[in-house]
């Protein structure tokens, strides 16, 4: 099956089941487990490394967002835009690419039993040529990322304080250093503050894609 024909029958199947999944949702909860794992097993025939999850904002309106994203990797996101590019119009549900930034930006993040809060987080935005490299500075900093909880909170943080799509064009590489005593000292800033420093920066970035280390 070719990559249009994989997109076309992704809408068609979600179209066909959509009524029983808003019919299965609790706040922001859904309990179709085998429905939405169908959806994850389509997204991967299309794209390994497309992913989704969902949002409401009842201040606004009852309906739910479907966000369609493609965890980090740079080089799947023609993947997400052509997929959103072929989105229906639905009653009920909006399909939106990326994870936006979000005001205000959120304290804390809980992963499982460990609270995270943006306050224990520091950075230093470094401009190196025509390119950015974030560094994120933290107590006891990992050796295996994909281990810590925290490494995942951080990354929720970095897409509300600047959006998923600008931190896989613009920062080109993301480090991972442990926290100094005194971290004003060595030039570091607070991670709360990255959005006003970035947006003064980002556009001396060539666009590129985002390289974990």
């Amino acid at each position: 099956m070719n990559y249009q024909k994989q997109i076309a029958t992704f809408w068609e199947q979600l179209q066909g089941t959509i009524e029983l999944l808003l019919s299965s949702r609790t706040d922001d909860r859904f309990d179709a487990e085998t429905l939405l794992k169908e959806y994850r097993d389509q997204l991967k025939e299309i794209d390994d490394n497309l992913t989704f999850h969902f949002e409401h904002d009842e201040d606004v309106d009852d309906r739910v967002d479907m966000i369609f994203g493609c965890d980090g990797f740079p080089e799947s996101i023609p993947s997400v835009l052509s997929l959103i590019g072929a989105a229906p119009e639905l009653s009920g549900i909006r399909f939106k690419a990326f994870n936006h930034r979000y005001d205000p930006v959120p304290q804390q993040i809980n992963m499982g039993d460990e609270e995270c809060l943006l306050k224990d987080f520091w950075c230093r935005l470094v401009e190196i040529g025509d390119s950015l490299h974030l560094e994120i500075y933290l107590e006891d900093a990992p050796v295996v990322l994909d281990m810590d909880p925290r490494v995942e909170a951080v990354m929720i943080f970095l897409d509300a304080l600047i959006g998923e799509y600008e931190l896989m064009t613009r920062i080109t590489a993301l480090d991972w250093f442990d926290l100094p005593p005194e971290p004003e000292d060595y030039g570091l800033t607070p991670l709360r503050r990255l959005r006003r420093e970035f947006d003064a920066k980002k556009h001396q970035a060539k666009p590129l894609g985002i390289v974990l280390h």
